[in-house]
């Protein structure tokens, strides 16, 4: 049998493990249900797949996002291990042929989310494969008091029942105690082994300003630190306008959002691997599953939207040991605005029934009825049929999907993309030539720049309602523009493709969820405070604060946080005025005589002293003693 150590080698090309990644392999190895807590950049992947590949049979392996699962499906198909995943709207046909390929075809890797796991046919389906391994992704998601709290992890017990003789591993990269006993209760372990990794990164200066004039602070900070860096800010088009805004002021900077076609996301990620643009500018889908030791520094430009979330984002810096930097800059209007968003996006049971139903309701699903269809949904044009906010639709299939009543295809979100491909004359002359649709063209012209440079993202219900037209107009004009060989217009249909996965049942429906949703709207309102507490107090060390939130009690100080940094230049201003008023009473004194007087360490002492005669406040007599410089 091939070890652990030489699979290490042969697909990642390490020689050796991470802290605790040797520990919790074997444990896999010898069948034990595990839970790993490995923060942010521990190699958590490795701990289930490193194992799997050792054993003979199928790892199955439960993860909470579409994104996520495509990224480890493609890095290990690079490596040139067999992996695939469950595509949504798959028909049973389909996925009988799938599951065929998977059981003949030398498979090592299945990936699915826990909402199709509730299928019985899935559940089938898996039962015939010869499964070595089960791993549970992101498992905090279990657990109400988790900060992604999803109803469907309840229902991953069932492979217990279907492969009672498989062992599990339950990964995390942000869990408390209360978090890790759910793990543990939800997911029916037998006396699992917890291997836990301290939260405390000694290497890392957790530093938060108050700054009205964000980019002036950023410009100031990138001519000072040199290292490779991510910025997260918390929209798409903000990461392309902070980007432009670093490039036009020589700081090589590339942007990344989930709105990304592939080849753009991996044209950015490149760049900044390889620091041919050492700083990329993102949302908060960046970040999953990279390995780039030597980033120096995390800027968040806007707030996180937890503390689980700050430390996951900030731990991408300083893998290498080396010290870096996790600065988030904010000011009072980042606060308010912040809070606003909540109030915005937090639901109320009645609001949550209301969208549900309309939901069924707007694809003509009659009460009862089920169907294996995926339909077409735009959340802009829904929100506006039935008047509501589409912050509070968002927040609420984001919740129907994470409760396993619906799921949710890759599109989400996702917008439409335009390029004029001829000449800005040419243009001119055309729209002379054809006056119908010379205003339409105009207004789109004004509303988004840089369309003769690059396919550039585009609304097509925020031109309806900008050109006073219908989308389907809006479209249709798009098209004739791009059979004339005006433009390349490359449409998305929908912003998602919606499945639904139990029965219309109206308010029967929501009444079995009630108790879930309500505890995830209560734990969303909480870890925004918790945050705001967080990011106010700035008496306590960060790193101290950070522990405790994780259950971890820690009696020193960082000694690099911007708290510690401020305690310190109080103590020696402090320390400072204590030696001059010693002074003025004593006229001379030697360092040895003031350190005896100050009941403070000489060595300490001296420090204060040099600074105080760098500012010509003291000086040396010819006793070589100490004496104000009067």
């Amino acid at each position: 049998m091939i070890s652990s150590l030489e699979i290490l080698k042969k697909y990642w090309g390490f020689s050796n493990f991470r802290p605790l990644q040797n520990e919790i392999i074997t444990a896999v190895l010898n069948e034990k249900d595990v839970i790993a807590l490995l923060p942010t950049g521990g190699g958590k992947s490795i701990c289930f797949q490193v194992p799997a590949l050792v054993n003979n049979g199928i790892c199955l392996v439960i993860s909470p996002l579409i994104a996520l699962m495509k990224d480890q499906v493609e890095n290990l198909t690079k490596k040139g291990i067999k992996a695939t995943m469950l595509p949504s709207g798959t028909s049973q046909d389909e996925l009988i042929t799938l599951f065929d390929n998977i059981k003949f075809g030398g498979v090592k890797f299945l990936y699915i989310s826990p909402e199709r796991l509730q299928s019985f046919f899935i559940q089938q389906k898996i039962k015939e494969l010869n499964i070595n391994l089960v791993a549970i992704d992101e498992a905090h998601c279990i657990s109400e008091w988790g900060h992604d709290f999803r109803p469907s992890y309840r229902n991953i017990k069932v492979l217990k029942e279907l492969k009672p003789d498989v062992n599990f591993i339950a990964l995390t990269a942000t869990a408390n105690q209360k978090v890790l006993a759910d793990i543990s209760k939800n997911l029916l372990l037998k006396d699992p082994i917890t291997f836990k990794k301290s939260f405390f990164r000694e290497n890392l200066a957790y530093q938060i300003f108050t700054v009205e004039d964000k980019l002036q602070r950023l410009l100031q900070i990138f001519t000072k630190t040199k290292k490779p860096a991510i910025v997260y800010v918390n929209s798409r088009k903000k990461t392309e306008q902070i980007a432009n805004f670093l490039n036009a002021n020589n700081f090589k900077s590339s942007f990344y959002h989930a709105g990304l076609s592939s080849i753009e996301k991996n044209i950015s990620f490149n760049n900044w691997m390889t620091e041919k643009t050492p700083i990329i500018v993102a949302t908060n889908a960046f970040g999953m599953g990279i390995d780039k030791p030597n980033v120096g520094l995390v800027i968040h430009l806007d707030l996180p939207s937890s503390i689980e979330n700050y430390v996951q984002e900030t731990g991408r810096a300083g893998r290498s040991g080396l010290k870096s930097f996790a600065v988030l800059l904010y000011n009072k209007s980042d606060i308010l605005l912040f809070k606003d968003r909540l109030k915005k996006t937090l639901l109320t049971i009645k609001e949550i029934k209301e969208i549900h139903k309309k939901l069924y309701q707007h694809f003509r699903i009659s009460i009862g009825e089920i169907t294996e269809e995926s339909y077409n949904f735009n959340i802009l044009d829904f929100s506006k049929k039935y008047n509501f906010s589409v912050l509070k639709v968002d927040a609420a299939i984001k919740l129907f999907s994470n409760n396993g009543i619906i799921e949710i295809g890759n599109n989400y979100n996702k917008k439409s993309t335009l390029q004029f491909i001829v000449k800005s004359k040419t243009v001119l002359n055309y729209l002379d030539k054809n006056q119908i649709i010379k205003g339409f063209t105009n207004s789109i012209l004004r509303t988004y720049a840089g369309l003769f440079e690059q396919e550039v993202k585009i609304d097509e219900f925020f031109i309806a309602k900008k050109t006073g037209l219908t989308a389907k107009l809006v479209i249709a004009n798009l098209q004739h523009l791009q059979k004339e060989g005006i433009v390349n217009y490359n449409a998305i249909k929908s912003d998602a493709e919606i499945t639904f996965l139990i029965p219309r049942e109206d308010d029967y429906t929501i009444n079995r969820f009630s108790k879930e949703m309500k505890q995830f709207i209560h734990q969303k309102k909480q870890k925004s405070e918790d945050l705001i507490q967080f990011i106010n107090n700035n008496t306590v060390c960060r790193s101290k604060q950070i522990l405790n939130y994780f259950d971890e009690i820690k009696t020193d100080n960082c000694g690099i946080c911007d708290v510690c940094i401020a305690n310190k230049q109080q103590n020696l201003k402090n320390t400072s005025s204590q030696i001059i008023l010693l002074l003025k009473k004593e006229h001379a004194l030697s360092s040895a005589e003031i350190s005896a007087a100050l009941t403070a360490n000489e060595k300490d002492i001296l420090i204060h002293l040099r600074q105080l005669l760098t500012d010509d406040k003291i000086k040396i007599n010819h006793l070589n003693k100490y004496q104000l410089n009067l």
